[in-house]
C-alpha cells in the first residue's frame, strides 16, 4: 500500500503519538505452508496452522491460534535479539463511523491510553517505558492497533496491559479524560492539517472521489464540529461494538516461547467476552461520469494540482499491475513524469501513486508548479504524459526494475520483529492469511507487461478523475478549471444502527488483575561483534556481520558537511548542492541511466550533507552487493558534474529556501538558530543556505567543494549486514585507491548567550497553532561518560520521556499541544539545551509559561519515584537498542565519530546505576539558567499582548527576522533577514518537525 498516496487522500494513518506504518496485503488463496495443522488445546483454544521457514522461501514463521471467546493469537518466535513485540488490531477504523460523528475511531485510540480499571490514569505510557520499552498506537481507515516493544522479560506485562485495557476500560473513562482528549486530537488535527501546507488537500479529494456517506469521503481525524458534538456516551458505544476480542487479533513476535504465549493469552484475555458479531462492510466503488474539479487557497508557495482516478481495493488481482504503472509514470529519474514535467523543470516535483485500502482505492497523480506558474498547463503536461505512455507502452526494463525494488522492500520490511508482527497483523486482519507474503511473492514473479498495460486501458485511458488545485492565497495563479463539483447528498441512506441495546459485561477472574506481573531478569544483551580496520589513505572501516536478513547497510560519513562553509564566506549551501549533484550522474553514468541500474539491483546509493557531515548511504541485497559496489564507485569517485543538472538542482534548492517561510514550524527553527548561534557562525544558517549565497554558487564552486573536502583521511565507512570481512575486503579496492587531502575540519565557536530570558515574538497571520521554542546554547559537546551525558539522562524526567513533566503537564493535563519535550542536541560541537511544541493558538502565553514554571521549578529537584523511573526505563532500554542493520550501523557510527570503545556502553549503565536525586539536582542547577534562555514564538499576532502580559522583555521580528520595532530589540541579537533553516526531519512518534545540533547518548 502506498503510502504518499494515503497521505495525499487524507487516509494517512494517524496515531496517538505518531505516523505508524502498516502494510495490507491482497485477498486471495493462501500460499502453500510448510506445515498446516489443526488442533484443540484443553482450554478450548485451538491452533488453526503453523507455518515454518523453509529454505528458498520468503516467510514469516509462525503459529496461529483461535481463543474460544473469538480473539486470534499468532505467535512468531525470533531469537536473534531479546526483545518482544506485542500487537492488538482491532478490525475498525474510520470506515465504522458515520456521517456527523466522525474521527471516533481515531479518538477513541487516544482514549484506550488514558488508563483502566487496574493500570491508572496515564500509567500505560509510564509503566511501559519504565520497563524500557516504546510504544505507540494507529488509526486508519481500515484498522486501530496498539503495540509495544519490550525487553523479553516484560512480556507479561505487556499482555497484562492490552487485556486491561480490552476488558476493562470504559469504568475509567472519565469527562475530565475525554475533554482533555479532544483537545488533543483538535491539536493533532492543528498540526498535521490546519496549519500544514496542503495540510486539508486529503479531505477535499476523499469528499469528492467517494459518494456522501461513504467512510472513506471523510478524514481518518475527523472534523472539528465532529469532535464538539460527541459526548462520553458516543465513545462507550463505540467501544463496546467494535472493541471485542472476535473482532481483534494479538500478534506477538520476539524472544518468546510459542506455548507461554498462548498460556499467558488465555490468562489475561480468555475472560473477556466476545463482542456483537462483525460482518465486512462492502461499498460499490465511485463512479465518476465527468472530471470533477476542486480546488482551495492555503498558505503556499507552489501552486499544487492532483489528479486521483477511482481504482480499486486491497486484494484486487489489479492491485500490483497498479503500482508497477504507478512507477513507470511517476517514480523516480526513469518515470514519464520526472522526464517530462521535472527534468523540464515545468514542475518543483511530480509523482504517481497508487492507494488500496480495504474498500477502495485511487491512482494518483501529483505535481507542484514553481511559483507564480499556471496549473493549466501542468494539467495539460500531466495529461500529455499519459498519452506518451500509451504510445511508448511498457518496457521490459520497466517491470525489471519495479520486481527488483519490490523484492528489496519486502526482504528489508523483515529485519525488525515489529516489521514481522506488522505485516502479520494486518494480513490476518484483512485477509485472514498472515502468510500472505508468499502470496504477493508469487504474484510479484508471476507480473507481465500485459497487466500492467491492462490496468492502464482499464482505470485511467480515457476515464475521469476528481482534480484538485492548491492555489497560494497570495494570489496570482488561478485553478486549473473553475470548480464544477457540488456534494450530492441526495441518493445518501442512513445506516442501521449499530449501537442500540449494547451492555458492558466485566470479565470475571479467579486471580487479581490488579497486580503488575512481576518480571524476571533484565536479558542480556550482548553489543554487536565487530571488525575495524584503518586503510594507509586513513580511511577507517568498522563493520558487524548479520545474517537476519539477506542485506547489507552501508554508511560512508565524510567530515565537515555544513560546517566546511564556516571558512567559506558566501557559499552557504555549497555542501547540500554538492551532494545533490553526486545523486545524478557519474562519468559512465547520466542520472537516469544510474537510477535505472540500482533500481534494476533493488539498491540505494544516495549521498545527503548535514550540518556537520556528508554521508553516503548504501542498501543492497547481499546477492546484488558487489554490483551495487560498482554503482558506488561511480557515484563516489567519478560524479558527472553536468551544468544541466546544475542549474536544476540549483533552481530547486532556492525555491526550498523560499518555502521555508510557508511552514511556521521552519520559521521558528531558524529564528531560533539564528539567535543561539549569532551571524558569524555557520551553524546559524541553514545547511540548503540564504538565496544570496546559493544564487552566488557556480558549478566550479561544486567541484572545488568536492575536489578539496571529499576525502578518505576525514570519512570512515560502517558496514553491517550478511556479509563477513572477508568477503567485503575485496569490494573496497576503490576506496583504498582514494587519495588522501589536507582537510582541516572547523573547530567549534562560541554562541550567542542571553543577558536575560526574553521572547521573539514573530507573526503568522492566522497561524493554527504556535510553535515556540525554549532554550539557549550550552558549553558542552558530545561526550559519552561526561557532564553531556549525565545531563541528558537528567533531563529525561523534564522533557525526554512521554511520561515527563513537560508533556504530562502541556499534553495530557492542560491540552495545550499534541507533544511538547525538551532536550540537549550536541556532536562534536556545542549544542542547545531545547524545549518545543506547536500548542493550540489560543494557549499560546499559558504554554510559554508553563514551559518556564516546569524548567524552573526542576532545579528544586526530583522525587524518589522519578529517579526511580528514570534508571529502570533507560537502564531497560539496551534490549531495543541493537536490533536492525540501521540502528547497528548507527551505533558503529558513534564508535568512530567519537573514538570510543564498546565498552562504554556498561560505562553509562554503570553511571546510571549510580546516579542520585543530588546528582541530577546539580545538572538541572547548572544546565538550565531559565533566567537566561531565548524563547521564540510563532504564532499569530493576536497572540502578542497575552505574551507580552508574561512580564518577560518581547522583542518582535517579521518573518525576515528584522525587529519590527527596533529599539525594542537589545543590540546584540538584532537579526538579518531569516532566510534559511535548519534541515528539517520527521520523527516518528508524533514529535515536531525540527531538526537541531543532534547528539547521541
Amino acid at each position: 500500500m502506498n503510502l504518499r498516496f494515503l497521505s495525499t487522500l487524507g487516509l494517512a494513518l494517524v496515531t496517538s503519538i505518531g505516523f505508524a506504518q502498516q502494510k495490507p496485503a491482497a485477498k486471495g488463496a493462501k500460499a502453500p505452508v510448510a506445515k498446516t495443522a489443526m488442533a484443540t488445546l484443553p482450554s478450548g483454544t485451538k491452533l488453526v496452522e503453523k507455518v515454518t521457514k523453509q529454505p528458498g522461501q520468503l516467510v514469516i514463521p509462525y503459529e496461529k491460534y483461535v481463543l474460544p471467546n473469538g480473539l486470534t493469537l499468532i505467535v512468531t518466535e525470533d531469537h536473534s535479539d531479546p526483545l518482544v513485540h506485542v500487537d492488538v488490531t482491532y478490525h475498525v477504523g474510520s470506515a465504522r463511523e458515520q456521517i456527523g460523528k466522525s474521527g471516533f475511531a481515531h479518538f477513541f485510540e487516544h482514549m484506550m491510553f488514558q488508563g483502566s480499571d487496574n493500570v491508572g490514569d496515564q500509567m500505560h505510557f509510564k509503566l511501559v517505558t519504565a520497563a524500557g520499552g516504546t510504544l505507540n498506537g494507529s488509526t486508519n481507515t481500515d484498522r486501530t492497533n496498539y503495540y509495544e516493544t519490550l525487553p523479553s522479560n516484560q512480556l507479561e506485562t505487556g499482555l497484562w496491559l492490552e487485556a486491561d485495557r480490552m476488558g476493562f476500560l470504559l469504568d475509567a473513562v472519565s469527562q475530565k479524560k475525554f475533554e482533555i482528549q479532544r483537545s488533543t486530537v483538535k491539536n493533532e488535527r492543528g498540526q498535521r492539517v490546519d496549519n500544514a501546507p496542503y495540510g486539508r488537500s486529503g479531505e477535499i479529494i476523499s469528499q469528492a472521489l467517494y459518494p456522501y456517506g461513504h467512510p472513506y469521503s471523510w478524514s481518518v481525524i475527523g472534523s472539528l464540529e465532529d469532535l464538539d458534538r460527541s459526548n462520553v456516551e458516543d465513545l462507550k458505544n463505540f467501544f463496546l461494538r467494535w472493541y471485542g476480542p472476535n473482532n481483534a487479533t494479538l500478534t506477538v513476535g520476539g524472544d518468546v516461547k510459542p506455548a507461554e504465549v498462548v498460556k499467558l493469552t488465555e490468562k489475561y484475555f480468555g475472560s473477556i467476552k466476545r463482542g456483537p458479531a462483525v460482518t465486512k462492510a462492502k461499498y460499490p466503488a465511485p463512479v465518476l461520469t465527468t472530471d470533477r474539479y476542486v480546488s482551495y487557497q492555503d498558505n503556499i508557495r507552489f501552486p499544487s494540482l492532483q489528479m486521483v482516478y477511482p481504482t480499486v481495493a486491497a486484494g484486487h488481482p489489479d492491485a500490483l499491475p497498479l503500482s508497477a504503472l504507478a512507477q513507470i509514470l511517476g517514480s523516480g529519474k526513469n518515470s514519464l513524469l520526472y522526464k517530462n514535467l521535472v527534468k523540464t523543470q515545468k514542475a518543483v516535483q511530480a509523482n504517481a501513486f497508487q492507494q488500496d485500502s480495504e474498500l477502495g482505492g485511487g491512482f494518483g497523480f501529483s505535481a507542484r508548479a514553481f511559483p507564480g506558474k499556471g496549473l493549466d498547463s501542468l494539467e495539460a503536461s500531466v495529461r500529455s504524459t499519459m498519452l506518451e505512455f500509451e504510445k511508448r507502452g511498457v518496457m521490459d526494463e520497466d517491470l525489471q526494475r519495479f520486481k527488483a525494488q519490490t523484492e528489496a522492500q519486502l526482504v528489508n520490511s523483515l529485519a525488525s520483529v515489529s516489521g514481522k508482527v506488522s505485516q502479520l497483523a494486518a494480513n490476518q486482519t484483512y485477509f485472514n492469511n498472515p502468510n500472505y507474503l508468499a502470496v504477493e511473492t508469487k504474484e510479484l514473479k508471476a507480473l507481465t507487461k500485459a497487466d500492467v498495460q491492462r490496468v492502464y486501458d482499464k482505470y485511467l485511458k480515457g476515464k475521469h478523475a476528481v482534480v484538485l488545485s492548491v492555489i497560494p492565497k497570495s494570489g496570482g495563479v488561478n485553478a486549473t478549471k473553475p470548480d464544477n463539483f457540488t456534494l450530492d447528498k441526495s441518493a445518501y441512506k442512513a445506516p442501521k444502527d449499530e449501537y442500540a441495546g449494547l451492555k458492558y459485561v466485566k470479565p470475571t477472574d479467579t486471580f487479581d488483575r490488579s497486580k503488575q506481573p512481576a518480571s524476571g531478569g533484565n536479558p542480556v544483551v550482548k553489543v554487536p561483534a565487530l571488525y575495524q580496520e584503518t586503510l594507509a589513505n586513513g580511511l577507517k572501516i568498522v563493520g558487524t556481520k548479520n545474517t537476519e536478513i539477506p542485506a547489507v547497510t552501508m554508511r560512508l560519513t565524510i567530515r565537515g558537511g555544513h560546517r566546511l562553509e564556516q571558512a567559506m564566506p558566501g557559499k552557504a549551501g555549497i555542501a547540500q548542492l554538492t551532494a545533490s549533484m553526486l545523486n545524478e550522474g557519474s562519468e559512465k553514468y547520466t542520472g537516469e541511466q544510474m537510477s535505472a541500474a540500482l533500481d534494476k539491483l533493488g539498491s540505494r546509493v544516495s549521498v545527503g550533507a548535514d550540518d556537520n557531515e556528508t554521508v553516503v548511504y548504501v542498501q543492497s541485497l547481499t546477492s546484488k552487493l558487489p554490483a551495487t559496489m560498482a554503482l558506488l564507485e561511480q557515484r563516489l569517485m567519478h560524479p558527472r558534474f553536468d551544468a544541466q543538472d546544475f542549474a536544476r538542482l540549483k533552481k530547486q534548492q532556492l525555491e526550498a529556501i523560499g518555502n521555508f517561510a510557508t511552514q511556521p514550524g521552519v520559521i521558528a527553527d531558524l529564528t531560533y538558530n539564528k539567535l543561539l548561534y549569532g551571524t558569524s557562525n555557520i551553524a546559524g544558517t541553514s545547511v540548503a543556505g540564504t538565496t544570496a549565497s546559493v544564487s552566488s554558487l557556480t558549478l566550479d564552486d561544486v567541484k572545488d567543494f568536492y575536489n578539496k573536502y571529499y576525502a578518505p583521511n576525514v570519512s570512515y565507512l560502517v558496514v553491517v549486514g550478511d556479509v563477513d570481512q572477508q568477503a567485503l575486503t575485496p569490494q573496497l579496492g576503490f576506496l583504498k585507491a582514494w587519495a588522501k587531502k589536507d582537510v582541516a575540519i572547523p573547530v567549534d565557536m562560541a554562541g550567542m548567550q542571553p543577558d536575560k530570558t526574553t521572547v521573539y515574538f514573530v507573526n503568522k497571520p492566522d497561524a493554527a497553532q504556535s510553535e515556540i521554542r525554549v532554550g539557549y546554547l550550552t558549553n558542552m559537546p558530545y561526550d559519552a561518560t561526561g557532564d553531556y551525558y549525565r545531563a541528558t539522562m537528567a533531563n529525561y524526567v523534564l522533557g525526554g520521556a512521554f511520561n515527563s513533566r513537560i508533556n504530562l503537564n502541556l499534553r495530557e493535563n492542560k491540552g495545550y499541544t499534541y507533544g511538547a519535550r525538551s532536550g540537549y542536541g550536541s556532536t562534536r560541537y556545542a549544542g542547545p539545551f531545547t524545549a518545543s511544541a506547536g500548542v493550540r493558538a489560543d494557549a499560546t502565553a499559558a504554554s510559554v509559561k508553563e514551559f518556564m514554571s516546569e524548567i524552573t521549578n526542576y532545579t528544586n529537584g526530583i522525587s524518589d519515584d522519578e529517579l526511580a523511573f528514570l534508571k529502570s526505563s533507560v537502564g531497560q532500554s539496551d534490549a531495543l537498542r541493537y536490533e536492525t542493520g540501521q540502528q547497528k550501523a548507527g551505533f558503529l557510527a558513534r564508535l568512530v565519530e567519537y573514538n570510543l570503545e564498546p565498552s562504554y556502553v556498561q560505562q553509562q549503565s554503570d553511571i546510571l546505576k549510580k546516579m542520585t536525586k543530588e546528582d541530577v539536582l546539580a545538572s538541572a542547577k547548572k544546565n538550565l539558567p531559565a533566567d537566561k534562555m531565548y524563547i521564540v514564538v510563532v504564532g499569530d499576532r493576536k497572540q502578542l499582548p497575552s505574551v507580552q502580559a508574561l512580564g518577560y522583555p518581547v522583542v518582535e521580528l517579521d518573518l525576515e527576522g528584522q525587529p519590527v520595532v527596533a529599539a525594542a530589540a537589545p543590540a546584540q541579537t538584532a537579526m538579518p533577514a531569516v532566510d534559511e533553516k535548519m534541515k528539517t526531519k520527521t520523527d516518528d512518534g508524533g514529535k515536531m518537525k525540527v531538526k537541531t545540533k543532534k547528539g547521541k547518548s
